[in-house]
């Protein structure tokens, strides 16, 4: 997003975390001047930042020319589940051998970080393994890589949100990251590339049951 407005950009980033917390609903419609009114922008960021999103499939346009917040689907999340495990475990490997000191203070703070949240606050779990996988991606020194994995994670987030109140296993879920901070300190990329593998794989599948049940 380097050559987009800057007005723009803050319009994209505050209609996507609409639409990720789901205060924007899925397949509800969108009226671009109460939006604007709303949010206090111009009708052009609120537009171009529209066309954006309608790249990230977030939003879709009718044939009929009406602009509306892209539902979600259960076999979303299997299809999003499948590559961001590959690529998530692909990132993690990467950090082993790449990460920076700098790199790894951060994965550190993080993990001290995580030591003082309590155990029932899921959004700041919630906020906090994002902010996790956020760090190993800058550590593996990939721009696209990182661009890629931001965006699986703004496909994912309603559903995550969705499931929200139900997310009582994130605590234990997210132990895993004091073993990946050890393994990529450590520069076993292969520990941390199994590690972040088996961590993907049961979020999501732990997902999937609740939103199914």
């Amino acid at each position: 997003m380097e050559l987009i407005r800057v007005d723009t950009q803050k319009a994209y980033q505050r209609l996507h975390r609409l639409i990720a917390t789901l205060q924007l609903a899925p397949g509800s419609p969108i009226d671009e001047g109460r939006l604007a009114q709303e949010l206090d922008m111009g009708l052009t960021p609120i537009r171009e930042a529209l066309k954006l999103l309608v790249h990230d499939n977030l939003v879709e346009v009718s044939p009929h020319g009406g602009i509306f917040v892209s539902a979600v689907d259960l076999s979303d999340l299997r299809q999003i589940s499948e590559l961001r495990r590959l690529l998530e475990s692909f990132c993690a490997q990467q950090a082993a051998l790449r990460a920076t000191p700098d790199d790894l203070a951060i994965l550190e703070a993080l993990r001290q970080e995580q030591a003082a949240i309590p155990p029932d606050d899921s959004q700041r779990w919630f906020d906090l393994d994002h902010k996790f996988h956020q760090a190993i991606a800058r550590a593996a020194h990939n721009k696209y890589l990182a661009q890629t994995l931001e965006r699986f994670f703004g496909l994912s987030q309603r559903l995550w949100y969705l499931a929200l109140p139900h997310l009582g296993f994130l605590p234990a879920s997210v132990e895993v990251h004091l073993d990946l901070v050890d393994a990529i300190k450590s520069r076993d990329a292969g520990r941390a590339e199994a590690l972040m593998s088996a961590h993907v794989k049961d979020f999501y599948d732990r997902v999937h049951q609740i939103l199914q049940g």
